[in-house]
């Protein structure tokens, strides 16, 4: 508690202009009464840390925010343009979601439930999904998996097969994603063979670049409009997002 102290009320004297607070104008025995002072306050109002806390949150978060938007700005056309990546949801749509996730990411199971609620319930959300398979081999497999049977069979099968992957319990491995393929009636062999052409490598290598500028360190990362959410989020709080969205 004390360091929260120090911490809170060095973060008030560094908001304060430089001329107004000169620590070497001070001697020691006035350091020691306006360190009595300032505990002797905060012991008789110790709602004032808890002001000070929301503050400083609320400070951080304005700051995050802002910073998202501009890398949101500075990365739209690989975010929200980009024609190697799935778009679902309603093409047309007045708000776009893009989420970047893992098939091996337990939290992105989670979500995905929540994210498909939120598109079909909505009908003018455009989503797009980027593969950013960060979680091992299994994750990478995956990924290379689903992108090849985009670019080989289309969207609609993609859109199948993402569900088919993202809804698997089971280790990803080429015969258990041949499987796969087969119960979606797709060639298996011939996506097995597909997924490690130079093609799917570029967008698993160019997700991963655009992750890396976005600061995407973990799944499932969302951009909502212009904000980031990093990590999963509620339905609820997703509406609320989108709906926000719609008003700016």
């Amino acid at each position: 508690m004390l360091r929260l102290i120090a911490a809170l009320c060095l973060s008030l004297l560094c908001a304060l202009p430089a001329a107004a607070v000169d620590q070497h104008s001070f001697t020691p025995a006035e350091k020691a009464a306006i360190d009595a002072e300032v505990r002797a306050y905060l012991l008789a109002h110790p709602e004032v840390l808890v002001e000070a806390m929301h503050a400083l949150d609320a400070k951080q978060a304005a700051a995050q925010a802002a910073s998202d938007q501009a890398l949101v700005k500075a990365n739209a056309k690989a975010l929200f343009s980009d024609p190697a990546s799935w778009v679902g949801g309603n093409p047309k749509g007045d708000v776009t979601v893009v989420e970047f996730m893992d098939y091996r990411c337990p939290y992105c199971h989670e979500a995905y439930s929540q994210v498909s609620q939120l598109v079909g319930s909505d009908g003018h959300i455009r989503f797009i999904v980027k593969e950013y398979p960060i979680l091992g081999p299994q994750s990478e497999l995956s990924a290379r998996f689903a992108i090849a049977v985009l670019q080989s069979a289309g969207a609609a099968a993609y859109g199948k097969i993402h569900d088919a992957l993202m809804t698997y319990r089971g280790e990803f491995t080429r015969a258990s994603l041949a499987a796969i393929a087969g119960k979606e009636g797709l060639d298996g062999k011939a996506l097995l063979k597909a997924m490690n052409g130079a093609a799917v490598s570029k967008v698993i290598d160019d997700n991963l670049a655009l992750g890396a500028k976005m600061a995407v360190a973990g799944t499932p990362t969302f951009v909502i409009a212009d904000q980031v959410v990093r990590g999963y989020v509620p339905l609820r709080q997703m509406q609320q997002m989108v709906a926000a969205a719609r008003k700016n």
